[in-house]
């Protein structure tokens, strides 16, 4: 490489990254946009809250069916991320899991009215659901598998369930403001603590009287199967999540 092709690299760099923040800044405001207003709300609106002009969100993203699965993957990846980052920053496992799924509540929200748009690329939905499920179901394991190692929750209950019923809880809860998604999953994650253990980190070793949790086998998701739609299997698997729900 010639010192021109050098300094026209060094160059490129900068660009780059500068690309790259102004692309998150324009998806975290279309995806602020879709919470309050819907997936159709005007691109005016979704360039006003990113402080730039129309045809800046264009010339990013040419369509909204574009706009719409740059949102989606863009949650994704930040979902995905903030559960290494809360395992390190949070006091307990416990506390880094409950935030988590706070956040996941807010991807969800989001995620119902992109899905229905994108539903009709079946193939494409497909392929975004698959990465959704590929990116957030091994995060959420390992957020349960270390609030179940410090001995802070129940071991029976495997990532999948707990995702899917979140997204059960969290359905057409846009649509009605009688009804409080965010409190009934809270319930749902209290429910998830093992009797008398409450309050701040305590481990196993020092819960006198207190069985060593069994170890379960994380499942993976079914095929074709989605923490955000209804449930269709049987009553016994929905008994057993409302007692989780109203346990401890």
């Amino acid at each position: 490489m010639v010192d021109g092709d050098e300094g026209r690299g060094r160059t490129d760099r900068p660009r780059r990254a500068d690309a790259r923040r102004n692309q998150k800044a324009l998806l975290d405001a279309a995806a602020a946009v879709f919470v309050r207003s819907g997936v159709e709300a005007p691109v005016r609106d979704i360039a006003a809250e990113a402080g730039v002009g129309t045809a800046t969100i264009y010339r990013h993203f040419p369509t909204r069916a574009d706009l719409i699965v740059g949102v989606y993957r863009h949650q994704v990846e930040a979902c995905a991320e903030a559960g290494p980052e809360l395992l390190a920053s949070c006091p307990t496992p416990y506390t880094a899991l409950a935030r988590w799924i706070d956040l996941f509540v807010d991807f969800l929200v989001t995620k119902h009215g992109l899905a229905g748009v994108l539903q009709s690329d079946s193939a494409g939905f497909e392929t975004l659901h698959a990465y959704f499920l590929d990116r957030l179901v091994p995060v959420c394991g390992d957020l349960l598998d270390a609030a179940t190692a410090a001995g802070e929750i129940r071991a029976d209950l495997s990532p999948y369930e707990l995702m899917r019923a979140t997204g059960n809880l969290c359905i057409g809860a846009e649509h009605d403001p009688r009804y409080d998604a965010r409190r009934l999953v809270s319930i749902l994650v209290s429910g998830l603590r093992r009797a008398g253990v409450t309050g701040a980190h305590r481990t196993l070793a020092g819960a006198a009287g207190v069985a060593k949790p069994r170890p379960v086998r994380r499942r993976s998701a079914p095929s074709g199967a989605s923490p955000d739609r209804p449930v269709s299997s049987s009553r016994s698997r929905a008994g057993r999540m409302c007692v989780i729900a109203l346990a401890g």
